[in-house]
């Protein structure tokens, strides 16, 4: 199983950096950012100084959309940072849940976000794409051997169908072990029913990661509340489903719909931190089934479990008190063990 760390891009940009190769040194394979411009700063510019002080860690946004820019910029921003640094880029992409509402429009539909993969693989990979209304270009600088992998994030049934018949990757933010089940079943059918080999697929579970000393019941309440904030982000896509299928529809779990019932206002400037006032509706069961908090022992046998049903990848997001711990007890006791 892969590793990777994910950050907000919160200044001063130099410690996102140091973070970075803190968990490249400890056996992390993988380096994520936040994208949401109003919220943090920008993290391509970010990336590049990730990239040029680590060797082999390949970075992303978790995850970028369709809105904020212009599909060639963004092709054209992997695709140098590729030239620069070897393909050690990977495109993280949805549908624009704080990056578009907090800059006052609606998240992107499926079908843009559909569109916008195949132009910004293309164009990031050397080859022509249309940019709307028949112009057509191709970057004249990029040379043979450019690779742009593009991972989708999903939730929902038409997303994860998406992501199984068209993505590189399926970006999954939460570690519920029988959600995770039966959302990577439902890309991996995808896939094979668009006639693609469903191992073509890399499987990337996300969620906040907390090591405690050990399993009492103040170390756990702590945990849980550096967490919690997770639900509440999770919340905002749950609300977003419910709202288009229904929370008694049959169409998407009421292990995913539940939990938000007491949901009310979400304000974003408080998005992805701990002490999140808008996230009290989080119960604790719910932070124990979508992140990993725990003792060492536990974390590797959920980490375990989750790549018993394909998991490829556990990316920790890495935002509460203890960032530095988290690293080093990973790199130190749970990257080992799982990969032993």
């Amino acid at each position: 199983m892969d590793f990777g760390l994910v950050l907000q891009t919160d200044p001063p940009a130099s410690r996102v950096v140091d973070l970075m190769k803190r968990a490249e040194q400890a056996g992390f394979t993988h380096g994520w950012t936040f994208d949401s411009a109003v919220l943090w700063q920008e993290p391509f510019v970010i990336h590049s100084q990730i990239l040029a002080h680590t060797t082999t860690l390949t970075v992303g946004p978790m995850v970028t959309n369709p809105g904020t820019r212009a599909w060639e910029v963004t092709a054209s921003t992997f695709a140098t940072l590729n030239d620069m640094f070897g393909n050690r880029t990977v495109c993280g992409i949805g549908r624009g849940d704080s990056a578009m509402r907090v800059a006052g429009r609606a998240p992107n539909t499926l079908a843009r976000v559909s569109e916008a993969m195949k132009v910004i693989r293309t164009l990031a990979e050397g080859g022509e794409a249309d940019l709307g209304g028949g112009t057509v270009v191709r970057f004249p600088w990029i040379g043979e051997g450019s690779r742009l992998p593009v991972w989708m994030a999903a939730y929902g049934p038409k997303a994860l169908r998406m992501a199984g018949e068209e993505a590189d990757g399926f970006i999954l933010q939460l570690a519920d072990p029988y959600l995770t089940e039966t959302m990577v079943k439902a890309v991996k059918d995808a896939a094979v029913a668009a006639g693609r080999d469903p191992a073509e697929v890399t499987v990337c579970v996300a969620a906040p990661a907390y090591v405690t000393e050990d399993d009492s019941s103040e170390a756990l309440a702590h945990a849980r509340e550096q967490c919690r904030w997770f639900g509440g982000m999770v919340g905002n896509h749950v609300a977003d489903l419910v709202t288009r299928y229904g929370a008694d529809s049959g169409v998407v779990p009421h292990e995913l719909t539940d939990y938000i019932a007491s949901r009310q206002e979400y304000d974003y400037a408080h998005h992805g931190r701990s002490g999140n006032p808008d996230t009290a509706f989080v119960p604790d069961r719910i932070v124990d089934r979508f992140c990993l908090i725990g003792t060492v022992e536990q974390h590797v046998g959920k980490l375990k479990a989750l790549r018993a049903l394909g998991v490829d990848q556990f990316a920790v997001y890495d935002m509460h008190d203890a960032p530095e711990t988290v690293i080093d007890v990973y790199g130190t006791h749970v990257i080992p063990a799982v990969n032993a």
